[in-house]
């Protein structure tokens, strides 16, 4: 905290290079409070942008960098073709018994060291399951090339950079969405993925991107406003400090 003077420590006075970094400090949070928007955007774009970059690149023939992306969004997503989009082939999403049949290996690896044995079979040599599980699958030019993750992924994430950009002119007129309606929101999500995951039905690309869509869109009109709030506090009260911190340093 600060006092009239600028800033302090517990002790008094801050001075000399202490003061220097305080302020500097003080600079970056205020930087951050007024554009985190911006940088939260950024963020998701990026993190949308590069599954979809994957099969860009393996189209153009670049092979090791399209790899690289699939694997490093492995943590993430099952990354399984049939609730994958695909760019560049016939269709964007195909059943399981429309792929073909090296796209028909079990859900997933062993060991994270099949994981890396399977994304690279040219660095690290590939041993193991036969065929290998159909997350390695990352397409062909006869049906395309899948993104780096899933539908529901792809529509959650995606919208919530179309709800961020779009909150950028509504956020002074835009107030948090309710939890009991958030939660109304996030039901269809959890419905369809727990009885996709306990094998009740086999959810379809349009209901996977409806549920994320539904889930992504609710949490950015929830969450956003109450973020914009707490900035806006942090913003004055930082603004108010450095303020006092300049006066102090002016000659009298």
């Amino acid at each position: 905290m600060t006092s009239p003077q600028g800033p302090q420590a517990s002790g008094g006075p801050v001075q000399g290079r202490t003061r220097e970094l305080v302020l500097l400090a003080d600079r970056a949070i205020l930087h951050l409070a007024r554009h985190w928007l911006l940088l939260v955007n950024l963020a998701v774009g990026l993190y949308v942008g590069l599954p979809v970059l994957a099969p860009v690149l393996m189209h153009v023939g670049h092979e090791g960098a399209g790899r690289f992306l699939y694997t490093l969004y492995i943590p993430n997503c099952h990354q399984l073709p049939e609730r994958s989009f695909f760019l560049f082939g016939k269709r964007m999403a195909y059943s399981l018994d429309e792929l073909p049949p090296e796209a028909q290996g079990p859900a997933s690896a062993s060991s994270c060291t099949d994981c890396l044995r399977l994304a690279w079979p040219g660095v690290l040599r590939a041993e193991g399951q036969n065929p290998p599980p159909r997350r390695f699958y990352y397409g062909d030019e006869r049906v395309g090339y899948k993104m780096a993750f899933c539908q529901r992924d792809f529509a959650i994430y995606g919208s919530i950079l179309l709800a961020g950009l779009l909150y950028g002119p509504l956020r002074r007129r835009l107030r948090p969405l309710p939890l009991l309606y958030y939660l109304v929101l996030c039901v269809p999500l959890a419905v369809d993925g727990m009885a996709q995951l306990l094998g009740l039905w086999e959810s379809t690309w349009f209901n996977r991107v409806l549920t994320g869509v539904l889930f992504g869109g609710a949490s950015v009109w929830f969450a956003y406003p109450q973020v914009q709030a707490a900035m806006d506090s942090l913003r004055a009260d930082l603004e108010v400090r450095l303020a006092r911190a300049s006066q102090a340093t002016r000659p009298s």
